[in-house]
């Protein structure tokens, strides 16, 4: 995600690692499948559905239950964790304070479920018979999903409606387990491993429907449109609507990218920001995955928010963010959506890491008027800050990089140390293995990592490997050894 805010304070002021175990590459049989049919309602706000969900037990454990997570919940009125923090309540709840919540009516070829969690996130399903490795378990889920009135990734924004992680999603599993992600307002509070999917969408014909998935069928019929999408490989899957979509289109080298857009004066600039940078990227880290690509224009409290062949850009944004953002969040398609990572320990992970693609892609496209030199500067002068500013108020600085989301003071503090931070210890390593090495070693770690979900040591590990001794070089950013 690009938090927005914290760009403009950027601009303005200038390891549960070694749990977060990788899946394994596996044939398409082989992995976990989403059949999802879901009808939204645009009076009630509710989207009403089913999820065939069809287990295949990739770990090395036997499994008599299945865990979920139930995003949905943290918009509910008492929920612990918060979607939105106070900072950002009022721009993101544009008509007042309003609540959704994921209500879970039954759940079918199961011996028993329960939701619980420690914020009623968690749907758990006993399984008939256990599964063991290598084999599968079919469960059918039927819920309903109420949208709060909200510029967030799960809601009904100003002039569009944003459904992000909108179904129950399986909880990644590590050694320690399945991987419960309490919605924190800070970062984005996310695990989830690769599943093919299926989902057909009914919904008001009045609408545009923007997904990440490629269009399987599509029918028109007294008032409503019902699509069917396809998607495979992929840890997650999204959908925005909107009565006021407009819509340009080009083919990159076979893959379709779309951008949908509700106000734009250059649809075509941004457009082809998107379809420049994928170009970069497949070039430089390797080859996208997906058939499609829609950048997405919509109401978003922070800037922007990634999705595997989706990415959803704040209609609020001035010119030079806005740009910023369609290539920070198409960077995200390597690190998210096909390199995967622990977001709630390492936001540095995947934050940093888009956030350097993104100076590297400027850097070779100089056309789009940012400068490496000008990023960094930038990117280094708003850490400074940060860091005079929170001794000041509180004496000793945590810039630790591996830490848990619930434990950042606030957005603040957690895009200095994931994002800026993240940038400036990329742009250092760069500098000391030189550019060839660098960039060598992203393709190799894309490349091992593609479908999984790599630890922060994986990340480390690609450039040990370079030949050069770079542990005390890590441990100093990441332990928050170092004095920038």
């Amino acid at each position: 995600m690009k938090k927005f805010i914290c760009f403009l304070l950027v601009v303005c002021t200038a390891v549960l690692a070694a749990a977060a175990s990788a899946c394994k590459k596996v044939s398409r049989a082989a992995v976990s499948r989403y059949d999802i049919a879901a009808t939204y309602d645009e009076e009630s706000r509710t989207l009403s559905g089913t999820v065939e969900f069809d287990y295949y037990n990739n770990t090395d454990n036997e499994l008599s239950d299945l865990k979920f997570n139930l995003y949905g919940n943290a918009f509910r009125e008492n929920a612990k964790y918060k979607p939105v923090s106070e900072t950002y309540e009022n721009k993101a709840y544009y008509g007042g304070k309003s609540y959704g919540g994921m209500e879970i009516a039954n759940v079918e070829g199961c011996a028993g479920w329960n939701v619980g969690g420690e914020d009623e996130n968690i749907l758990t399903v006993n399984l008939n018979e256990a599964v063991y490795p290598d084999q599968r378990a079919t469960v059918k889920i039927s819920y309903t999903l109420t949208l709060a009135k909200v510029n967030h990734r799960t809601g009904v924004a100003e002039n569009s409606v944003n459904l992000g992680n909108f179904y129950p999603v399986l909880c990644a599993y590590s050694k320690e387990g399945f991987i419960e992600c309490p919605y924190y307002s800070c970062g984005d509070p996310f695990v989830s491993d690769c599943a093919d999917y299926r989902v057909t969408l009914d919904y008001p014909a009045a609408y545009t429907a923007a997904s990440s998935g490629k269009v399987v069928t599509e029918t028109e019929t007294d008032g409503r449109k019902k699509c069917e999408y396809s998607l495979k490989n992929a840890r997650d899957f999204a959908i925005a609507l909107s009565d006021k979509f407009q819509t340009v289109t080009e083919d990159v080298d076979g893959v379709t990218v779309s951008y949908y857009y509700l106000s734009d004066n250059n649809p075509q600039v941004s457009l082809a920001a998107a379809c420049d940078s994928l170009k970069y990227f497949s070039k430089t880290f390797g080859a996208y995955q997906y058939p499609t690509l829609s950048v997405v224009q919509t109401g978003f409290t922070y800037g922007g928010m990634e999705y595997p062949a989706l990415t959803m850009i704040a209609d609020g944004l001035d010119s030079d963010n806005h740009i910023y953002t369609i290539v920070h969040e198409t960077a995200h398609q390597w690190w998210y959506a096909m390199v995967g990572s622990n977001q709630l320990t390492d936001g540095w992970q995947d934050e940093g890491l888009a956030e350097y693609s993104t100076v590297m892609f400027f850097e070779n496209n100089t056309g789009y008027g940012f400068t490496r030199t000008g990023l960094i500067t930038t990117a280094t002068a708003a850490y400074r800050a940060f860091f005079s500013v929170y001794g000041q108020l509180n004496g000793d600085v945590d810039t630790t990089m591996n830490r848990n989301l619930g434990e950042y003071a606030g957005d603040f503090e957690y895009v200095n140390v994931t994002y800026n931070k993240g940038m400036i210890m990329f742009d250092m390593l760069r500098n000391t293995i030189g550019d060839e090495k660098f960039t060598s070693c992203l393709a190799t770690y894309f490349k091992q990592f593609n479908g999984k979900i790599a630890c922060a040591e994986d990340l480390t590990g690609c450039f040990l490997k370079c030949g050069t001794d770079l542990e005390g070089f890590f441990s100093s950013f990441i332990d928050g050894k170092i004095l920038i």
